[in-house]
């Protein structure tokens, strides 16, 4: 089977920025899948604006590959179906998030590929007994099947702690073509960086920011280090986001909004910075961190709920619900930052699929 490489249009849109939601998993009132809301979800998505989407990841719930459940290839094929169906109209990602031991990843890989998926996002999680050495291979053979986004995923919700090392060995890797950081971790964060600064395939991987606590400083710093005595400068160029997953229109105004203030001398960043703590309060009503992101998923799950997009909040573990005070921060930060939510489009969107049937 010969490598899959990224679509030279998709590989443009990938280095310009833009912004790639995380799609939860719609189920009904009796946890089952709820296709119809599934397919509502991606053309939400898609009618946006975001320039891609991410399927089968955290926000997607990962016991989708669990066999008594088995939803793995059904929202992948759900979905990207959809997005066809959607006729997008421009440059769509397609990204399959990829789990597991090297034999289960290369065959996620190859399903992924099979519904037409364009990217892996390859969790390095619940890996914690390999060595840095063995899981940088098996990352070489997801990588030699279609190309890869790296994934630092924060300890709390089960990755592991990388060196620097291991980031420099990494960024080497070809068909890597970008990395998610989700550390939750400034030192961290600027380990990948720095790696990938230091690495002879800089100018080809894109940075994305998975830093729901950080996202906006994320998007206005740029990185700038002394490489063999030469200045090396990197940014993060857009976001692959559980946060994104809700009020997604207004997260491409935003991301507008900071491409335009970097191309205009910084102009208006203090204004953004701001509007950056405004964004990380609201995420900490909906990934529930008081609580170690116990209530994360049904976080997202509740604000879809509300503008009508998803039935109810269920997830595939019956256990996994709201936390304590959860409701009430959550209507706190809508109420409190109206400019950063999308109800009104939402509800005309709604109202005209209605229309339309």
């Amino acid at each position: 089977m010969s490598t899959k490489t990224l679509d030279p249009a998709l590989k443009s849109l990938l280095q310009s920025g833009t912004v790639l939601p995380a799609i939860p998993l719609a189920l009904n009132s009796s946890r089952q899948f709820d296709e119809a809301r599934q397919r509502g979800l991606a053309r939400y998505y898609v009618a946006t604006g975001a320039g891609g989407l991410a399927v089968a990841v955290h926000s997607t719930q990962f016991e989708i590959r669990d066999p008594e459940i088995n939803l793995f290839e059904t929202v992948l094929r759900v979905v990207s179906d959809e997005i066809d169906a959607s006729k997008p109209g421009r440059p769509f990602i397609k990204i399959a998030g990829i789990c597991g031991p090297t034999a289960q990843a290369v065959k996620e890989a190859e399903t992924a590929l099979k519904y037409g998926f364009d990217l892996g996002l390859l969790s390095m999680g619940g890996l914690q007994s390999w060595t840095e050495k063995a899981i940088l291979q098996r990352v070489r053979d997801v990588a030699a099947v279609m190309p890869v986004i790296g994934f630092y995923l924060q300890p709390s919700v089960g990755g592991r702690i990388f060196t620097y090392e291991f980031w420099q060995e990494f960024a080497e890797i070809k068909n890597i073509e970008a990395i998610k950081v989700a550390a939750f971790n400034r030192y961290q964060t600027l380990d990948v960086v720095r790696a990938v600064c230091a690495s002879s395939r800089c100018n080809e991987i894109d940075l994305y920011t998975g830093n729901d606590d950080n996202i906006i400083p994320d998007l206005l710093t740029k990185y700038s280090f002394a490489i063999n005595g030469k200045r090396v400068e990197k940014e993060f160029v857009g976001g692959l986001l559980g946060h994104w997953a809700v009020w997604t229109r207004a997260a491409v105004k935003l991301l507008d909004e900071i491409k335009a203030c970097k191309a205009n001398g910084n102009k208006g960043v203090a204004e953004l910075l701001t509007k950056g703590i405004e964004v990380t309060d609201m995420n900490a009503a909906i990934f529930d961190p008081a609580n170690n992101f116990h209530g994360c998923i049904p976080g997202i799950h509740e604000v879809l709920r509300r503008q009508g997009l998803l039935e109810g909040r269920w997830c595939l573990n019956p256990k996994e619900e709201l936390s304590p005070g959860q409701m009430e921060e959550i209507d706190r930060v809508c109420k409190a930052y109206p400019h950063l939510i999308d109800d009104q489009f939402v509800k005309e969107l709604l109202l005209a699929e209605f229309l339309s049937k």
